[in-house]
């Protein structure tokens, strides 16, 4: 268990997708090029076997945006995308409604 200030640590933002493509050395990840509003960035997602490239672009979706850099098999990723699994299924969490970019998830 962690407490309500480990959990106020992590900053949860919407974030839109603006590009994404297949990693070059895996068979699992996508690099997505994102907007926050105030910045873009890059992230490593490991959610190839439930989204073609194509279908990503433009959905918007909630990342860490708190969380330090990490090279995942060659390439920086700066940030995580949110996502659910279960055996058969694999979906990127999604704002409900049309809200700003960078809006912080509370």
């Amino acid at each position: 268990m962690i407490t309500i200030e480990d959990f106020s640590k992590v900053e949860l933002r919407v974030a839109q997708i603006k590009e994404a493509k297949e990693h070059p050395d895996a068979d699992r990840l996508l690099v997505l090029q994102i907007d926050l509003g105030d910045e873009q960035r890059q992230l490593v997602a490991g959610i190839k076997r439930g989204y073609s490239p194509e279908e990503l672009i433009g959905k918007k979706v909630v990342i860490v945006a708190n969380l330090q850099p990490a090279t995942i098999r060659g390439v920086e990723s700066n940030g995580m995308l949110l996502a659910a699994s279960d055996d058969n299924t694999i979906g990127v969490l999604t704002p409900e409604r049309d809200i700003a970019l960078g809006s912080r998830v509370k």
